[in-house]
């Protein structure tokens, strides 16, 4: 198993409860891709360094996890079409 992170941005206009599931959901691809989740770290509300999708901030977590080398492949497919998700990176420790 490797070692893994995935850093997510998530729309500021998401509630808390909103980024809640959205988060838990990330979680769910891991597990689905045969990865386990480790820490999950909330950096909070930032400031993009340049607009996306006319949203000037986001909000941002770290997941760690691991997985076998399928495994990022298969989260980038979902995160590339989940919609609350603005910006996403998957890389090996």
């Amino acid at each position: 198993m490797n070692k893994y992170e995935v850093t997510v941005i998530l729309s500021a206009k998401l509630e808390e409860e909103a980024r809640t599931e959205v988060i838990n959901k990330v979680k769910s691809y891991i597990e689905r891709y045969n990865g386990t989740v480790g820490e999950v770290e909330e950096w909070g509300k930032k400031r993009l360094a340049y607009d996306i999708q006319h949203q000037s901030e986001g909000f941002y977590y770290l997941i760690n996890f691991e997985g076998d080398s399928e495994t990022p492949n298969g989260i980038e497919s979902e995160l590339r079409i989940y919609e609350p998700v603005l910006r996403y990176l998957v890389v090996k420790k």
